[in-house]
């Protein structure tokens, strides 16, 4: 029964199978028939599909063709990161109160390798670079930038690494002892005497100071130097003690060591001596309550508008902000004023940076020189109990301006 009914089954497939093989065998036979280039009788020609090219992708950030590019290359990780992080915070707020809608500032965290960060930023598109803090990272960041045409304007404080396109915006230590010198002359203190730490920031301090003096036409009766071991400050303390009286002597450290030193000093020969200090102190709000400290002097940028700045910071950001933000709140500043002479997408102007009349910021007025430090307006300041006071304004322009 079942080899019964299998039978027609199979019929009807081979029926199908000779039905298929001879419709592909006409068909083949009509395409055979039909000689090529015949008149009226080509067929359909095949059609090649549209090649579609796929879009573009940039790698990296996409670029801004309504606003400019800035890089921010701080410390953003590691001991530094809560300066570093100020400074951003700063050109944040900065580009908030300029109410710029062509500036787009983005951050770089130098911690994890300055270099990086720098070439990061370059691949990026960026036209101009704000930073980096420390001198070491200028050093790294600088011929980079110079290869690809970018300035740089760092907020480090070591003037040596200034030039070639790289410009220096923090607080220079000789322009602090230059202006606080002057002042103490103007007084009449002609005979100086300084204690300056061993390193780097002591040797700038120790060739300004001793510039300083000549300039001003006083002289240097001794300057002793001391490293950071037990009983060094006392040591060059007594040292100092040998050469006096002098009238004026200079600490260029912080005000904590000064605070520590001046009794020492008063009773090794230091007398009444005046003291002065440089522009780390004016970071430094503790200094107020250190009485060794009443009368010194020191000299700074003034911190009137930086009063204003801080307490607004502190209302967006919930906490103090470092003092030296504001040269990230400056450079934002300086930026936008130049943007007016910047196209989008262009070189950044750098002569503009260069412009005899200066800029004018949170800090006051500045000006960039030809080896590329900002030269500052400074004020002279007097330590009272629980404050400071202005004693000397500080200049509404330039010498030779």
């Amino acid at each position: 029964m079942t080899e019964a009914m299998g039978k027609p089954q199979r019929i009807v497939v081979w029926t199908r199978r000779l039905i298929v093989m001879g419709l592909a065998a006409a068909l083949s036979a009509c395409a055979t028939v039909v000689p090529q280039g015949t008149p009226g009788a080509a067929g359909p020609q095949p059609v090649r599909p549209t090649q579609v090219t796929p879009p573009k992708i940039d790698a990296g950030i996409p670029q801004d063709v309504s606003r400019q590019r800035v890089a921010l290359l701080v410390p953003l990780s590691g001991s530094n990161a809560g300066v570093g992080q100020s400074l951003a915070n700063a050109t944040q707020l900065a580009v908030l109160d300029s109410r710029s809608d062509r500036l787009r500032i983005t951050s770089y965290d130098t911690n994890q390798g300055a270099a990086a960060a720098a070439q990061k930023a370059l691949a990026d598109g960026n036209k101009l670079i704000l930073g980096p803090l420390l001198a070491d990272d200028v050093r790294a960041v600088a011929p980079i930038a110079r290869r690809a045409g970018v300035p740089v304007i760092t907020f480090s404080n070591d003037s040596a690494v200034a030039g070639n396109g790289t410009y220096l915006l923090g607080y220079s230590p000789g322009q602090s002892i230059a202006r606080v010198v002057d002042y103490a002359r103007s007084k009449g203190m002609t005979n100086f005497a300084g204690l300056v730490p061993n390193g780097l920031y002591g040797d700038r301090a120790s060739t300004a100071f001793l510039r300083a003096v000549e300039q001003a036409g006083g002289q240097v009766l001794s300057l002793q130097t001391y490293d950071r071991a037990p009983g060094a400050l006392t040591g060059a303390i007594n040292r100092l003690a040998k050469n006096a009286p002098y009238q004026a002597v200079l600490v260029a450290d912080s005000g904590s060591v000064a605070a520590t030193a001046v009794p020492i000093l008063r009773k090794n020969g230091g007398g009444n001596a005046e003291i002065l200090g440089t522009e780390l102190w004016n970071s430094e709000s503790a200094i107020t309550s250190a009485p060794a400290l009443t009368g010194a002097w020191f000299a700074s940028v003034s911190d009137s508008l930086y009063r204003q700045y801080a307490a607004k910071y502190r209302a967006r950001f919930g906490t103090a902000p470092y003092r030296l933000s504001s040269l990230g709140y400056d450079a934002v500043l300086l930026t936008v004023r130049i943007m007016r002479d910047w196209a989008i997408g262009a070189p950044f102007p750098e002569a503009r940076l260069r412009d005899a009349g200066g800029f004018a910021g949170i800090d006051g007025a500045f000006r960039f020189g030809r080896d590329g430090v900002a030269e500052r307006a400074l004020e002279v300041q007097e330590i009272r109990p629980g404050a400071t006071v202005t004693v000397s304004p500080a200049p509404t322009g330039f010498a030779g301006q």
